[in-house]
């Protein structure tokens, strides 16, 4: 399994960010070959963090463009930064 972790911040308004990220991003992320879980996270004082999990590294990384044409088009007054991008092969698990 892959991993690929966002962090975002600066977030203008936590949940609008929220529920476009719900409403229209999680859906066809589904979609995305070898796709397990998603999880959008507010952690409060204009941070937000993303975490997709994904059978390979195809699928990992699909989901790295598909998320930065995604904010890009939909979300960009609500993340004015580039996130940092962390991913990997998953390692442990619970």
């Amino acid at each position: 399994m892959y991993a690929v972790v966002r962090r975002y911040e600066g977030v203008t308004d936590a949940a609008e960010a929220g529920r476009r990220v719900n409403e229209e991003f999680v859906p066809s992320l589904r979609q995305v070959s070898g796709f397990v879980a998603y999880y959008w996270v507010d952690a409060g004082d204009g941070v937000m963090v993303s975490t997709g999990v994904f059978e390979d590294q195809a699928g990992a990384e699909k989901s790295i463009t598909s998320a930065a044409d995604f904010v890009r088009a939909n979300l960009a007054s609500l993340l004015p930064h580039p996130p940092q991008v962390m991913a990997g092969q998953v390692v442990a698990a619970g």
